[in-house]
């Protein structure tokens, strides 16, 4: 790629020196550990979720560890420093401790007569239903290589089952990724297996998944600390979950899609009636009810802990009243029957006046968030204020599950106002602020210089003040990043920031934070996207445009008729003022070329998985291969990842 091809210096992922003799985390400071220990204070929150977590174990993995195509995709060994009863090491927050210990628990669960869950080998569980000729699968993990080993567990200690339906809760990776370690694109095409999934559900895959991709995929890294080593001083929980699988998640497109709340199905005997929620912890989400078994999926809606408005990895923000409105609906429409209720993640819950408790709880903590931040805002102040003024009521803290282990109040409510009111705090002062580099060396300079702001950030350091010397030194960091003194204090003060945290993806993106200042970077990550051989010829063309490198294209203009030898699809591609557009089922008469190829040469094209030469060998083409190449040619296809707290 050319360096016109992006010359954001973020773009360029060549790692910078490490910091010498810093590579080491540190141990709690003084500040750190009184912090910790103020919040074990009277921190009961009961044993029923022990209780809970650990019920109904059948077996578990005979090793614990899972391989995949990088590797061990997972090892529970890596967690073995977490042991259950035991005090919280002074560099991690008690309440996440026991957080940690809770997801710890791990196997093959039976939840009820005919109803089976894995945990623990995953970010998220499996659910198995026993229908009358085969398996119904909630929700394959994120990974083939997990979902697999999932379904191996069931099969040898319950009995060999065909796997007859598959069911997508949502619209996020860890509940899809693994569906190929369950069935085959083959046994679906074959009407052998159904894929069930929310109205929506290739849509908003498209936009988190492939159109932002590629810096959500590096974003993920901190918020899930997926390169920190576990241990107490580095990743201990994702909140959700213990942590991310290593390997590659891919996608079977759904066969049956749900439209409308009460839609009623009986998959392989199983009847269920769902309820659609769009717009509250995904964009395409369902949550569903078994009639006949008075049990209730909260597919991510509701699960033990507060969830996230915005995730660290980025997403739309999310729509927190309707969140609130849609487990209301739930309990009005199943609550006096719904006697158990399980998720998409951590563990159930039994008993009729357990589940109406608990989804209460939860429908009024997003409820009484939303409120308090728009009754804020409505007095003027801006997201930082507000963060900053509200604090969770007693009825949440009391609770573990409304709790922020992967979201959080100050985070939840700044996603609030952007939902509402944008990034924007209508101040102009921060309407065209300086970009990184540049505002830091100004503000080093305003502030005296390095050596002046170094020694001011070092005073506050001892003094606890983690946050400021965060701020402060970030100016110099960006201004100047071969500064090793300040690399090294800033990484510090994020540490214990990440030490003192509660919610697993705050610490998670702290000290991620600072292995990267210490480090200088990580090298390239191995990925692969298989999701777009599963999405449309539309959404594959969203993917190509948002890979235009635009200063390349000057002045050009395409016309191009597409289609799809093995989809039927077909659309005209068209190039004009530095964009692409599609206009789709259609071609026109008055193209520059018609061609036509299968769509996995266009999804090698688009991913720079093949070479133009060897994709227009590939290809029917008729008429001028130039207005083609004029859009192949100039395709961004840098995959390397790029630095975040680094320039």
């Amino acid at each position: 790629m050319s360096a016109r091809g992006c010359s954001n210096y973020r773009c360029r992922m060549a790692t910078t020196d490490p910091v010498p003799d810093a590579l080491d985390p540190k141990e709690a400071t003084a500040h750190t550990e009184a912090s910790n220990s103020r919040a074990g204070d009277g921190l009961d929150l009961g044993d029923t979720d022990f209780d809970f977590a650990s019920r109904g174990l059948v077996a578990q993995h005979p090793t614990g560890i899972i391989d995949g195509p990088l590797g061990p995709a997972w090892d529970i060994g890596h967690y073995g420093f977490i042991t259950q009863g035991s005090d919280a090491p002074a560099t991690v927050n008690p309440s996440l401790w026991r957080q940690a210990q809770l997801n710890q628990h791990h196997g093959l669960f039976q939840v009820d007569e005919g109803l089976w869950q894995v945990r623990g080998y995953d970010i998220s569980n499996v659910t198995f239903i026993e229908g009358e000729t085969g398996w119904v699968i909630i929700d394959p993990l994120t990974t083939a290589a997990t979902a697999a080993a999932a379904l191996e567990l069931a099969n040898t200690h319950l009995g060999e089952r065909p796997v007859k339906a598959v069911i997508y809760t949502h619209s996020h990776s860890d509940h899809y990724g693994g569906v190929l370690g369950v069935t085959s694109p083959e046994a679906v095409a074959a009407g052998e297996v159904d894929i069930i999934a929310p109205d929506g559900f290739l849509k908003e895959v498209t936009s988190e998944f492939i159109v932002a991709g590629q810096a959500m995929g590096e974003r993920a890294f901190y918020q899930f600390g997926i390169l920190l080593p576990k241990g107490p001083k580095g990743q201990v929980d994702a909140g959700l979950g213990m942590g991310i699988p290593i390997s590659y998640s891919d996608l079977i497109a759904p066969t049956i899609d749900i439209s409308a709340t009460g839609e009623e199905r009986v998959v392989d005997g199983v009847r269920i009636i769902f309820q659609n929620t769009p717009d509250a912890e995904a964009k395409a989400e369902m949550m569903f009810f078994f009639p006949d078994k008075g049990w209730l999926c909260t597919a991510e809606n509701c699960t033990h802990t507060m969830h996230n408005l915005i995730p660290f990895r980025g997403a739309q923000a999310r729509n927190s009243l309707a969140w609130s409105k849609y487990i209301s609906e739930a309990l009005q429409m199943w609550g006096g029957e719904a006697t158990l209720m399980f998720a998409s993640h951590h563990w159930p819950r039994w008993g009729n006046d357990v589940v109406i408790d608990f989804l209460e709880r939860q429908r009024d903590l997003y409820r009484w968030m939303h409120d308090q931040t728009m009754r804020l805002a409505g007095r003027g102040l801006v997201a930082a204020e507000i963060a900053e003024e509200l604090e969770l009521p007693a009825a949440f803290l009391e609770q573990s599950h409304t709790r922020g282990y992967y979201g959080s109040l100050p985070h939840n409510v700044k996603a609030i106002y952007q939902y509402y009111l944008s990034w924007y705090d209508a101040n102009p002062a921060h309407l065209w602020s300086h970009p990184p580099t540049e505002a830091g060396r100004r503000y080093v300079e305003f502030m005296g210089g390095a050596d002046e702001l170094l020694a001011k950030a070092r005073a506050s350091f001892d003094d606890g003040d983690y946050r400021w010397v965060c701020e402060v030194v970030n100016h110099l960091v960006f201004a100047d990043p071969d500064n090793h003194e300040a690399r090294a204090l800033q990484a510090d003060a994020l540490e214990q920031l990440g030490y003192q945290s509660e919610s697993a993806t705050w610490r998670n993106a702290y000290l991620a934070g600072a292995g990267e200042l210490r480090s200088g970077g990580h090298p390239p990550i191995p990925r692969r996207r298989g999701l777009l051989a599963a999405v449309s010829l539309e959404q594959t063309i969203d993917a190509m445009g948002v890979r235009l490198l635009s200063d390349r294209v000057v002045g050009l203009r395409s016309t191009v008729n597409l289609t799809l030898s093995d989809t039927g699809e077909r659309g005209v591609l068209g190039l004009s003022n530095h964009a692409l557009n599609l206009v789709p089922d259609d071609h026109n008469s008055n193209a520059d070329c018609t061609v036509t190829m299968s769509k996995e040469t266009l999804d090698d094209v688009v991913l720079g998985e093949t070479d133009v030469e060897a994709a227009l060998g590939q290809m029917i083409i008729e008429g001028d291969v130039a207005a083609l190449r004029s859009i192949l040619d100039n395709l961004d296809h840098h995959d390397d990842g790029f630095r975040i707290v680094l320039p």
